[in-house]
């Protein structure tokens, strides 16, 4: 065993000194934020199809959720060192504006690469809210009692992820699609209001640490490329394109650079010593594992119960309701059990893990014929999983850094979680597009390969609108039936064989899933449990996290 003066991190809680009412305050005001950020991207979910079929865009449908991620994910880890110097409130502030104007821009978007630009914009806002939300409840509480509340702060997300499916749906039925960005803005700026006026300033006191601007720039140009080529390989290009390997390439010669760099920088934006830390390095690994998993779910359910099942927006969002409520319940359940039993983080990660485990391989089994019932006692089992994991590895983090770094140490969790999903998005929207043209070719009948012409099958054949577009549904059913019965005959068999081939291909997306998820179960049996600091404990008489054997 080292010895422990290798441990580069003690854990240290400082009481804020703020009085219960700031507390409650403050506490209500990270909800509110949390619940803003989170709403925009649940009730996107079900209203994807309907902007993939408006705006013809199904090879870069996946960059609408993506492209919010990447950009969260690339501020992350800047607003976590921003607020450890300069404090959290008037970050809020500007990240909640610049998440309102994004909302504007993705509302006004005329094409799908300007509504994915648009979100890009939004996902700064967005992921400088996310970062913050959890790094207050650090501020706030000691170890001990942060579970609750970071149980507390994730359900926000899970409630905006029940109301927010519907909502979507609802409001693109009803409305359009453009109204489930500009709902943001009136929610919105009652919280600026209230961050403003009752948010303490929460100035840090001691030396300044420098803002690492050049590690921030080096992490996005790491991730980016990665995305792109991810997206590109095997979809839009052959994964053996130029293109394709020059921007993985380059990405891991960024990541290279970026680990080189910030070993010679005296205050880091990602410090690379938090990986010797066994628990703080094995969390994050199964944080970015979940990831994957997590944003799967959010994204290719509603397109599961739209294209395959054949429900409205509005339907889609009501049965994906009692899976955001298994998130919900599992998410507070998971930080109840933890502050109570004094942190068994790695027996609670294990179980959590293994039921979400479950949820995720009988969605890989969907096929054309799936039952509502099946489709949807399957997302409440991965939902409740998920959503037992989300308090447990921010705590197992927090719980292994000193104060100082309190705000990097939890946004790079909110980070690896976002670079996880980015990553799994991408990947999985280009292996869902795959799968597809491949199964079409599989199912297709050649009676229809030979009555339609070859540009319109070449459009049906990689792109499942027939089944997500109510316009292009009735054009393409009125086609074959102005042909008399066997036209009529041969369009069920062609929509049979669209809703088929993208049944099966979202079913392989959640294998992938599956095989993230029990990596991650794997990772989570070699963390190691410390137990949580409590309140009032004096950090001289707390035994310190020992470094992991050499």
């Amino acid at each position: 065993m080292a010895d422990a003066k290798a441990e580069p991190f003690q854990p240290e809680w400082k009481d804020p000194g703020l009085t219960p009412r700031q507390v409650r305050l403050t506490l209500i005001g990270v909800m509110l934020a949390m619940f803003l950020a989170s709403l925009d991207q649940t009730i996107v979910a079900t209203a994807i199809p309907r902007i993939m079929a408006d705006l013809d865009g199904f090879d870069r449908v996946t960059w609408v959720s993506s492209a919010y991620i990447v950009a969260s994910t690339s501020v992350v880890l800047i607003t976590g060192a921003i607020s450890d110097v300069y404090g959290r409130k008037w970050l809020y502030v500007g990240g909640i504006a610049i998440f309102l104007i994004g909302s504007v821009l993705a509302a006004t978007s005329g094409s799908m690469n300007a509504l994915i630009i648009s979100r890009g914009f939004q996902g700064i806002g967005g992921g400088m809210i996310m970062a913050l939300s959890f790094v207050t409840i650090g501020d706030l509480f000691p170890p001990a009692e942060r579970a609750k509340y970071q149980g507390i702060i994730a359900a926000m997300f899970g409630i905006s992820s029940v109301l927010g499916p519907t909502l979507g749906g609802f409001i693109t039925d009803q409305l359009s699609w453009e109204w489930i960005f500009l709902v943001n803005i009136p929610l919105g700026i009652p919280i600026i209001l209230l961050f403003i006026k009752l948010f303490p300033n929460g100035k840090k006191e001691g030396p300044k640490r420098k803002i690492d601007v050049g590690g921030a720039i080096l992490i996005v140009l790491a991730i980016v490329p990665a995305l792109l080529g991810l997206s590109w390989g095997g979809n839009q290009y052959e994964w053996s394109n130029p293109l394709v390997i020059g921007s993985l390439a380059f990405s891991g010669v960024m990541a290279l650079l970026f680990a080189w760099y910030e070993t010679k920088v005296s205050d880091p934006i990602l410090p690379l010593a938090v990986f010797k830390n066994r628990i703080v390095g094995i969390a994050l690994f199964v944080t970015l594992l979940t990831g994957f998993a997590m944003f799967g779910a959010i994204f290719f359910v509603p397109l599961f119960f739209q294209g395959v099942l054949g429900a409205s927006p509005t339907a889609s969002g009501s049965f994906l309701t009692p899976m955001m409520l298994g998130i919900v319940f599992g998410a507070a359940l998971s930080g109840q059990i933890l502050s109570r039993t004094g942190g068994h983080y790695r027996i609670q990660g294990i179980i959590g893990l293994s039921i979400m485990l479950i949820g995720t391989f009988m969605l890989s089994r969907v096929s054309g014929t799936t039952t509502h019932s099946y489709a949807l006692t399957s997302a409440v089992i991965m939902g409740f999983g998920l959503g037992t994991s989300f308090p447990l590895y921010t705590i197992a983090i927090q719980n292994g850094v000193p104060q100082q770094y309190l705000g990097i140490a939890t946004s790079s969790a909110q980070f690896f979680r976002s670079v996880g999903g980015s990553i799994g998005l991408a990947l999985f929207g280009s292996y869902m597009v795959r799968q597809f043209k491949d199964g079409m070719q599989e199912n297709l009948p050649q009676e229809a390969v030979d009555a339609i012409p070859p540009r319109l099958l070449d459009q049906i054949s990689s792109n499942p609108n027939a089944l997500l577009s109510p316009e292009a549904s009735a054009s393409l059913s009125s086609a074959f039936a102005a042909s008399g019965e066997s036209g009529t005959a041969l369009g069920e068999q062609l929509f049979g064989a669209i809703r088929e081939s993208l049944a099966g291909a979202i079913g392989d997306v959640f294998f992938l899933a599956f095989i993230f998820v029990l990596l991650a179960i794997v990772a989570t049996v070699f963390i190691r449990e410390v137990p949580l600091r409590k309140r009032g404990t004096a950090p001289s008489t707390e035994k310190a996290p020992t470094p992991p054997e050499e």
